[in-house]
């Protein structure tokens, strides 16, 4: 005989799942996700050539770089923190790196993975210093900003101090982590991806995950109750550092070629990726898909710049205008909680 679900039951299932529709586009990344769709359909009705499978691949894999960067960024930003040094960090383990294959001094495979280095001992420097000498975020990682393009010049040129604009990076193994595929897929758009889902699940199920969260949200309140706060921040600007050099290798891999100009500006994309997204500057608010949501709107801003055949001074003040919209927006929001 058939049993029949009592009329409760179905109601309070009904009510739960009606619950969860309503929160999921209640979420802040449900309203950047339906901008960004906005955005597209737009493009696609002013550019014939948006939807060409060579461009959505090339939007894509410009985003990787931002993306990957954005990860760190993000749980920087929860932590009520700022990094301003990730374009020099980029940029410094990617002439580190080439210039260890360069010199062949050590095999290409310990080369990226003393870059990788490279970068985790810069921002866990930036972490200690906040931590350590209560040294505010933004000036700390102001100056290490200078600091590390100042290391990428010594990579390039030596303590000669002569000019040089990049070092080769010639390697088919490390330059695949840039400019490889896999079938149509560009390979760093694979990379990226996986790094989302993996430090998503890590935000949101891990103990240190919540303690960032905790961190960002109240800090003394974080601290009465056993969270380990110096360490959650040297934790999470370390592991920006490393986030940096591999986006910077894979930028090295792409070019062929580190050069000492990458990075210049790109902290402005990434933090522009993280606040379109959702992740509030006062701190304890974010998520890391949405700000991959907000690194797609900004590449795919870019690529209608170029497809529409924008001028660049209209590019760089339009994203700011979109930085200073984003930040009024969560001000805004904040205000009439």
């Amino acid at each position: 005989m058939q049993q029949v679900e009592p009329v409760g039951e179905q109601t309070r299932s009904s009510n739960g799942a009606g619950k969860a529709i309503r929160r999921i586009f209640q979420s802040r990344e449900m309203g950047v996700f339906i901008a960004l769709v906005v955005i597209t359909i737009a493009m696609s009705l002013l550019s014939p050539y948006f939807w060409s499978s060579q461009n959505v691949f090339n939007v894509l894999r410009g985003m990787s770089t931002i993306g990957i960067m954005a990860i760190g960024e993000t749980m920087i930003i929860i932590t009520a923190g700022i990094d301003l040094s990730v374009g020099s960090v980029l940029a410094a383990s990617s002439v580190l790196t080439a210039r260890l294959i360069f010199t062949g001094a050590v095999p290409p495979w310990m080369a990226v993975l003393i870059g990788l280095a490279g970068g985790t001992l810069l921002g866990l420097t930036n972490g200690l210093v906040i931590t350590k000498a209560k040294v505010n975020p933004f000036i700390t990682t102001l100056g290490m900003l200078s600091i590390a393009r100042g290391l990428t010049y010594l990579g390039a040129s030596g303590l000669q101090g002569t000019v040089a604009s990049n070092v080769p990076m010639r390697d088919e193994a490390v330059n695949f982590l840039g400019a490889g595929y896999i079938g149509p897929v560009p390979f760093p758009v694979i990379e990226m991806f996986i790094l989302v889902i993996v430090f998503s699940l890590f935000l949101r199920y891990s103990v240190l995950g919540r303690q960032i969260y905790a961190t960002g949200s109240n800090e003394q309140a974080a601290r009465l109750s056993g969270v380990p706060i110096d360490r959650v921040k040297i934790f999470v600007y370390a592991i920006t550092g490393m986030f940096c050099a591999l986006a910077g290798i894979m930028t090295g891999g792409l070019l062929s070629t580190a050069a000492t100009n990458s990075g210049v500006g790109m902290e402005l994309a990434v933090i522009a990726a993280v606040v379109i997204g959702g992740a509030s500057l006062m701190g304890g608010e974010g998520t890391i898909i949405g700000s991959i949501i907000g690194a797609a709107i900004m590449a795919v801003m870019r690529n209608a710049f170029v497809l529409l055949h924008v001028p660049i001074f209209a590019q760089t003040i339009a994203i700011g205008v979109v930085i200073i919209l984003a930040v009024a927006a969560d001000q805004l929001r904040r205000r009439g909680q």
